[in-house]
């Protein structure tokens, strides 16, 4: 167990590096990692397909000599298919499905020198910003099991919050990767718009709202692993520009002085909680005492607008999500089969006509201009993550005679994250603030389109100025994670 905390505490590439001098073994890593899982899963419930054998059997044979060779890995239970292995997104109407083929992503990642040996929980096909599927159960959150993880990437962020892994895959179509990542203390860079590739099964989801990467205790590791795996895949429909130069260069390079502007009031009328505000105006103050211009500004965007055209695209999502999985399983989806908020969206989306989902479509596009516009202006834009903390498991849950109360909950908690995938912009959220009742905060950072290298920069200078990672949760040291 001694070396399994010891091993805890590192980040991947540093992981990496122990295997590459020889130091360790990669069956050691894994072997360290499963007894961590073994040790707080139980009370997180974060790994919900334990690939422990498999993953055994890997780390003894011939592992590719990637730049993460050796290093224990996780992938969230939703888009990622790993040949073998069940894919239910969540959900009971693909308990039993498994792929016969890896996703592109997944190759890569293997091609890397990960080991995966497991996959983690999710929201019913990711609709959530929590991590309560009714087929799982909820997704503890390392730092107070009794409030959420945040999702749809929960039970990856809270792996890497406890220290099982040092990273693990995520993936974000209107915060999924940046919510948990707030919610659990640790951070999540969301990519530009296809720079890592969905296929060969997808070209885009929902016109290019998700965007696959994942969350990290480190930046470094978030750069590597974006280096690791970035680029178009064969046949994608559009891909990201081209990098300058490695990213992992970027974190610890002088960002200069950088041009940032801040604001607190959400597009849609969301009332953001003080301790969110608190966070917002703290890394303002923060990054201007890094010697960054900092004022407060943002663009003029539509409110209602945006939110009326972004819930007809993610409603229509949701059927066309529903219909592909009926049309891969040759099953017939029935409302049993389903929860009341995803059959409700389902019976919603197919109501959307195409000239509708045309026309939402196109408001994006618009309010994506406008974004772009103000970002000539400022390199980044810094916002909240998240209109609350951390919110208590139950908070999203349908109300009697109401499927839909949970996604009306989720609309006012996550006002800014949306933003940058509709716009297709890199964002992060950077885990500099807990609120009173020590629970982390994220501070929301969005870069210009295809410039994920300012943003690590910056992310480099705020985890040098305010090293996060000796902040840890309760349960990482082996102590109940309640208070």
């Amino acid at each position: 167990m001694a070396l399994a905390e010891e091993l805890a505490a590192l980040d991947a590439i540093a992981q990496a590096e122990l295997v590459r001098r020889g130091e360790i073994r990669p069956m050691e890593l894994m072997e360290a990692a499963i007894a961590r899982a073994e040790r707080v899963n139980p009370a997180l419930n974060a790994i919900v397909t334990p690939l422990y054998d498999r993953a055994r059997a890997a780390a003894r044979g011939e592992l590719p000599d990637g730049p993460f060779r050796g290093v224990p890995f996780l992938l969230k239970d939703l888009v990622a298919s790993y040949a073998g292995v069940r894919m239910t997104s969540g959900s009971a109407f693909l308990r039993d499905y498994v792929p016969d083929h890896d996703s592109e992503l997944v190759s890569r990642f293997r091609r890397a020198g990960l080991v995966v040996f497991g996959k983690t929980n999710t929201p019913e096909f990711g609709i959530l910003p929590t991590t309560e599927p009714q087929l799982f159960g909820p997704c503890r959150n390392p730092w107070n099991v009794r409030h959420s993880t945040g999702g749809s990437s929960g039970g990856s962020a809270a792996m890497v919050a406890a220290g099982v892994v040092p990273m693990a895959h995520a993936n974000d179509g209107g915060g999924s990767i940046r919510i948990p990542a707030s919610c659990c203390g640790v951070f999540g860079m969301k990519p530009t718009r296809a720079r890592n590739p969905l296929g060969p099964d997808i070209g885009d989801i929902m016109g290019g709202l998700v965007a696959e990467h994942g969350v990290t205790r480190s930046v470094r590791d978030s750069a590597a692993l974006l280096d690791a795996v970035s680029g178009p895949g064969v046949g994608d429909p559009y891909f990201a520009p081209p990098r300058n130069r490695p990213f992992l260069d970027e974190v610890g390079a002088d960002p200069g002085r950088l041009r940032i502007a801040f604001t607190t009031v959400a597009p849609s009328g969301a009332k953001i909680h003080p301790e969110c505000l608190a966070a917002v105006h703290d890394a303002a103050k923060l990054c201007q005492n890094l010697g960054h211009s900092v004022e407060e500004a943002a663009p003029q965007i539509p409110g209602e607008r945006m939110v009326d055209a972004f819930l007809t695209v993610w409603r229509a999502g949701t059927a066309n999500a529903v219909e592909s999985m009926a049309l891969l399983t040759g099953r017939q989806p029935t409302a049993e089969l389903f929860e009341p908020l995803t059959w409700a969206l389902y019976e919603l989306g197919r109501q959307v006509s195409a000239p509708s989902y045309l026309l939402a479509q196109t408001v994006l596009q618009a309010i994506s201009r406008q974004i772009a516009g103000f970002m000539l202006r400022y390199d980044v834009w810094l916002t909240p993550t998240l209109a609350d903390p951390p919110l208590p498991l139950g908070s999203f849950d349908p109300a009697p005679g109401n499927p839909l109360a949970g996604f009306e909950r989720a609309v006012q908690f996550v006002p800014f994250t949306p933003l940058a995938n509709l716009s297709g912009q890199p964002a992060m959220s950077v885990p500099l603030y807990w609120s009173a009742d020590g629970l982390p905060i994220g501070a929301h950072f969005i870069g210009r389109f295809g410039d994920e290298a300012t943003l690590f920069r910056l992310a480099g200078q705020l985890e040098a100025a305010r090293p996060w990672q000796k902040r840890k949760p309760p349960i990482f040291a082996g102590e109940p994670a309640v208070r």
